[in-house]
């Protein structure tokens, strides 16, 4: 690949992040586990990351696709969220979140995963082209094509008015 495809093409692991935090008092609901909103907003916030790594510019949450709650988790429980690019459009990306709970032995449960649909705009609050996204292991070949899907099905409800 020469220095002009590097400027337009990015991998995943290019703008894959991690983040960690302790479920803390301020965490909590009323049943004693985290509150769905403040997981949300972590999630948000990453992949908000993700996507600026991605495009190179502030970037937009255009829309939340899929979240899904599999488990609870609890005042010091550390939970780690792993965002990364799963698709590109032309000033949209799609950011997958896999959020975890982790054991003190270092092993993580899965608690939460979710979809993004962020889009990078230029100084002007215009959408902006991202990069394309570089497809590298047969995973990531996966995750685009389920993506192409999830992408037909948004537009399709955005037809429908949902």
């Amino acid at each position: 690949m020469n220095n002009e495809e590097n400027l337009i093409s990015k991998t995943v692991n290019d703008s894959l992040t991690e983040q960690t935090y302790i479920v803390m008092q301020g965490h909590i609901n009323g049943s004693g586990r985290l509150f769905g909103g403040q997981l949300l907003a972590w999630i948000d916030e990453l992949a908000g990351i993700v996507a600026m790594r991605h495009s190179g510019s502030t970037v937009i949450t255009a829309s939340i696709d899929n979240l899904q709650f599999k488990r609870g988790a609890h005042i010091n429980d550390i939970v780690v969220l792993i965002g990364k690019i799963t698709y590109v459009g032309n000033s949209s990306m799609e950011v997958r979140i896999d959020t975890y709970v982790e054991e003190r032995d270092g092993s993580r449960h899965p608690i939460n995963r979710a979809y993004f649909v962020m889009v990078a705009l230029d100084e002007n609050e215009r959408p902006k082209k991202v990069p394309r996204l570089v497809v590298q292991t047969i995973e990531q070949q996966a995750e685009w094509e389920a993506a192409v899907k999830r992408n037909t099905l948004r537009k399709q409800r955005k037809l429908e008015g949902f």
